[in-house]
């Protein structure tokens, strides 16, 4: 899930259930189909020879498990509710080819992805995680892509949200992202320290209902990654706009377990691989992500 994306128990929080939260009113938010053009491929037949990289476990099987949060469209959604597509699928699935392996995606919570990866249960988590201090002490993370935070509300922001100073309105983010762990505890403590109410907050487990909290008028805006917030505001038909400018970014990493340092090392040799063959740059393109592009590549950057 700037996905910005780990669970802090706040005082003031307010969190929703899952079960029975958000609405459809949202049409679109999450595509039921991608975009026309198709999903860019490599082949794997120009590059370096990858496959000797392999952890043993994952050329045995032939194929990468992924873990993958869903929900983020466009960067990684479940197209038609049962495939998971986006811009991060596109890119993994690339470099997957460049090792001669295909990628079994398992859509989770975004939560349980670092976990899933420390455990086994996955081979590599890939969900729009924005790489910090405090994930690198627990894994590898292999940078591909840059992001910053941005919010919005609904059309024309009739509730005045100014995020500066969002003390007392009611925002909306999804559990587990930088946003809620670090972004907002710092503008909570702004607050406080100014006398004003705290902001009062919707933690959601999907990001698709923080959005529809906002299109819906439950919550007067929304904070998350820039690529998420700009297309969601495409997407909702006139409801959602984004509001004020983006701001920390930082870059998104693949999740890779702490001893698999050259299998790191190789992905990073994958990426530049599929930036050469043009793969790369297509696949943003066509998610119109390409803006986030980056070349330098790096293990813990």
């Amino acid at each position: 899930m700037s996905v910005l994306r780990n669970t802090l128990a706040m005082c003031g929080v307010v969190v929703l259930s899952v079960a029975g939260c958000g609405s459809n009113s949202l049409s679109g938010n999450t595509p039921s189909s991608a975009p026309a053009t198709s999903a860019p491929s490599s082949t794997g037949s120009s590059g370096p020879d990858l496959s000797g990289d392999l952890p043993p476990k994952i050329k045995t099987a032939g194929k990468i498990v992924v873990g993958v949060d869903a929900t983020y469209p466009p960067n990684e959604f479940l197209q038609g509710g049962k495939t998971v597509a986006g811009m991060d699928v596109d890119v993994f699935n690339a470099i997957a080819a460049k090792f001669g392996v295909t990628v079994d995606w398992q859509p989770a919570g975004f939560d349980t992805i670092i976990t899933g990866v420390q455990s086994g249960k996955y081979d590599v988590g890939v969900s729009s995680f924005t790489v910090n201090a405090n994930r690198k002490q627990q894994v590898n993370m292999v940078s591909y892509f840059n992001a910053g935070t941005e919010w919005a509300a609904a059309k024309g922001n009739p509730k005045g949200v100014d995020p500066n100073n969002a003390c007392g309105k009611t925002v909306a983010v999804q559990k587990g992202t930088t946003q809620l762990e670090v972004d907002i505890p710092v503008r909570q403590k702004k607050c406080t320290d100014a006398g004003k109410p705290k902001i009062n907050l919707v933690v959601r487990e999907k990001q698709d209902q923080a959005t529809s909290d906002v299109a819906d008028g439950k919550a007067d805006a929304m904070l998350a990654d820039s690529p998420i917030v700009q297309y969601a505001a495409k997407q909702s038909q006139g409801k959602v706009e984004a509001l004020g400018n983006i701001y920390d970014a930082a870059p998104y990493g693949y999740v890779i377990p702490k001893a698999e340092t050259g299998f790191a090392a190789a992905i990073v040799k994958a990426l530049q691989s599929i930036n050469t063959d043009g793969t790369y740059k297509s696949a943003l393109t066509r998610w119109g992500n390409e803006s986030g592009a980056i070349t330098n590549f790096a293990v813990n950057p």
